[in-house]
């Protein structure tokens, strides 16, 4: 199986450049110079089917917000999805180069080493060798997009100069394997990324996003994303000759009994999360949690239904980071038709402060998310009237 990264875009043929050409993240000294002893070497990552062209060859496109007359089919394939639905030529090119960076990642996440390694990231978390590997392929993806500005990951929580343009460019924040404590017990584990506009990641909503993903890693691989000004968040099936399909669209999340509690030793001393769960159980919801948050949150765009959790306590802290998973998932499920909120109001209207920013967070329909904000605060934005289930 080939495990390099091919990037193309709308019909561009891309040239084969020898990996003894490969050209390594270089970051300026105001950005982040320690980034210069960790970059990445092309040819032990994708080798010879790594696929870039000239930086000259490519322009910038700049677009207005039209209304796109072709419509998005099941069964198109990735470039002819995104090819319909933005006439962005740049964002098009990215998520491109990201699918494939997803499909490498796949096949790693089958065959690369689970033990510890000596190293650990700056928030103190320990990393697995098969985080790294994932954290290294988005980096080089991002590179040879050409279009990506600044790009910042959960494990190099600094700025890293990718350079992309500023004006019609992007800038990429990613958590390049979530759930990866997991993967040695054979659990779905995924990747999540969110995209915006020009060259800030900080003094900006997840509600600025132009686009946000995660790729599953589990029994099928899949690639889950939604575009600013496309409606739905829509999923696309890794075939076997290598090729992403759009096999679903979401634009509705229903009612319905399926709850996934993040967190639970919260409970022990936050009373009112303590009374949700009760109710949950005593309502005979379907409990559905793995422990990884993207095969948690994914389940409710793929059933079109249920609630995720995950809630602070005095003894147990927020973990979950605005920037790099609660932002660009908080854009997949609302663009799906649910909604979130960290307790009183959408988590794409925090404002990211700094890029270690961490929240409590709910996704899920619009009755659940009320009843877990009139659980927890007393009132939902969402209803005014009569309090429903656990609140009243």
């Amino acid at each position: 199986m080939e495990t390099g990264v091919t990037c193309y875009a709308r019909g561009i043929v891309l040239p084969i450049v020898s990996s003894k050409h490969s050209t390594a993240l270089v970051s300026p000294p105001s950005i982040s110079p320690s980034f210069r002893s960790r970059s990445l070497k092309s040819n032990s990552l994708f080798g010879e089917s790594l696929r870039v062209v000239p930086r000259s060859s490519l322009k910038v496109s700049k677009t207005k917000n039209t209304s796109l007359v072709t419509r998005c089919e099941i069964g198109d394939s990735l470039e002819e999805f995104l090819t319909k639905a933005t006439p962005d030529k740049a964002l098009i090119r990215l998520m491109m180069c990201m699918g494939e960076a997803l499909r490498t990642i796949a096949f790693k996440v089958r065959t690369a080493s689970c033990g510890g390694t000596a190293c650990v990231n700056s928030f103190g978390d320990e990393q697995l060798a098969v985080d790294m590997l994932a954290n290294n392929l988005l980096f080089e993806a991002l590179t040879y997009s050409h279009f990506c500005k600044y790009a910042c990951s959960e494990e190099i929580p600094e700025l890293q100069d990718m350079g992309g343009p500023a004006e019609g460019g992007f800038s990429v924040a990613f958590d390049p394997l979530d759930g990866s404590s997991i993967v040695d017990t054979n659990f779905t584990v995924g990747t999540i990324f969110g995209v915006w506009p020009g060259e800030k990641l900080t003094g900006v909503t997840g509600r600025d996003q132009v686009a946000a993903a995660m790729g599953i890693f589990g029994p099928r691989t899949t690639y889950v994303l939604a575009l600013k000004d496309s409606p739905g968040t829509h999923e696309f099936l890794l075939l076997d000759e290598g090729k992403w399909q759009h096999v679903k669209d979401t634009t509705e999340i229903g009612e319905g009994k399926m709850f996934s509690p993040g967190n639970l030793r919260a409970t022990f001393d936050n009373p009112e999360y303590d009374k949700l769960i009760n109710y949950y159980v005593r309502e005979k919801y379907t409990l559905r949690y793995t422990g990884g948050m993207v095969p948690d949150v994914n389940q409710i765009i793929v059933k079109e239904k249920g609630i995720f959790t995950n809630v602070v306590s005095p003894s147990a802290k927020a973990k979950l980071r605005l920037l790099f998973e609660v932002a660009p998932l908080g854009f997949l499920i609302e663009k799906a038709g649910g909604y979130s909120s960290d307790g009183q109001q959408s988590v794409l209207d925090k404002v990211i402060n700094n890029l270690d920013d961490r929240t409590q967070v709910a996704y899920g329909s619009k009755n659940e998310i009320i009843r877990f904000e009139e659980t927890l605060y007393g009132s939902s934005r969402l209803k005014a009237g009569v309090p429903i289930g656990a609140a009243s």
